[in-house]
């Protein structure tokens, strides 16, 4: 019997809550270090809550924002769209 699977054998059609947590966490971050080096990052605060059928991303970025660097501002906000992308993605599955 697999994780996913309830105690009767079918398996569950939605994520659990946690999972749904870091799927989004991961997706944000993975977003926010395609745009810089991580090294580069000064601070990084993702936080997701999944609480009633309610996602809620916030992203914080401090990172720089010199004239080749990319917007912070624009990659926190690309993030937190590629978090809710993912949670979508998670309950087609």
């Amino acid at each position: 019997m697999s994780e996913d699977a309830s105690s009767d054998g079918t398996a569950d059609a939605d994520p659990t809550d946690e999972e749904v947590v870091r799927t989004a966490a991961e997706a944000a971050e993975g977003v926010v270090f395609e745009h810089y080096d991580q090294s580069a990052v000064t601070d990084l605060d993702v936080t997701v809550t999944f609480e009633a059928g309610v996602l809620d991303v916030d992203v914080y970025l401090n990172a720089p924002d010199g004239p080749d660097d990319p917007d912070p501002e624009t990659v926190a906000e690309a993030a937190t769209t590629a978090a809710g992308d993912a949670v979508d993605e998670l309950f087609e599955e």
